[in-house]
C-alpha cells in the first residue's frame, strides 16, 4: 500500500471538526422576514480557505447535507451539491491563484463560491418547492447568508491569522 495516497490522522481529525462544526451551524438559525439566516456558510468558507478541494467538500456538502437530513430535510441533496461546490470552488481558487496576494485570491474564492452556492439554492428551492416564486422569495437571504459566510471566513482566516496559525500547528 502507497503511503503518499493515505490522509493524516490529524487531517482528518480537522476535517471531522469542520463538519461537525457545519452540522451544528446548520441546526440554529437567526429568523429574518421571510426566512432564516444560518451561519454555516462561515465554517464552510473557512473550511474552503484552510482545506484542500476534497476535503472542502466533505465540509461543505457533506457537513450541509447530514445538517440537513438531521434537522429539515426536503433541502438536504440541494445543500450536498450547492455547498460542495461552492467550497470546492473556493478551495481551488485560494490554491490556484497563487500570483495574488493571498487575501485577494481569498475574497475571490469566497465569492465565487458565493455565487454558485445562491444560484445553486434558487434552482434547487425552484424544484424542490415546485415553484419559482418562493425561490425568488429567498434569494435575498441567501446572498445576505453567502456574504456575511464569506466575510467572517475572510476575517478569520487573514485579519486573524488562521492560516498562519492552522499552518504551523498541521503542516509543518
Amino acid at each position: 500500500m502507497n503511503n503518499k495516497n493515505r490522509i493524516p490522522t490529524i487531517t482528518l481529525c480537522i476535517t471531522a471538526m469542520f463538519m461537525a462544526l457545519t452540522v451544528a451551524t446548520s441546526s440554529f438559525s437567526i429568523p429574518v422576514p421571510g426566512g432564516h439566516l444560518y451561519f454555516c456558510d462561515a465554517i464552510i468558507c473557512t473550511g474552503a480557505i484552510l482545506l484542500d478541494p476534497f476535503l472542502a467538500f466533505c465540509v461543505g456538502g457533506i457537513g450541509s447535507f447530514i445538517g440537513d437530513m438531521l434537522f429539515y430535510p426536503a433541502p438536504m441533496f440541494v445543500s450536498l451539491v450547492s455547498h460542495g461546490l461552492q467550497a470546492v470552488i473556493a478551495s481551488v481558487c485560494v490554491r490556484k491563484l497563487t500570483n495574488m496576494k493571498p487575501i485577494t485570491a481569498g475574497i475571490i474564492g469566497v465569492t465565487a463560491g458565493g455565487i454558485v452556492s445562491v444560484i445553486g439554492y434558487t434552482l434547487g428551492r425552484a424544484f424542490v418547492y415546485a415553484t419559482v416564486e418562493s425561490a425568488i422569495i429567498k434569494l435575498p437571504f441567501a446572498i445576505l447568508q453567502a456574504g456575511v459566510g464569506a466575510v467572517i471566513a475572510v476575517v478569520l482566516c487573514y485579519k486573524f491569522n488562521l492560516i498562519g496559525v492552522f499552518n504551523k500547528m498541521f503542516k509543518k
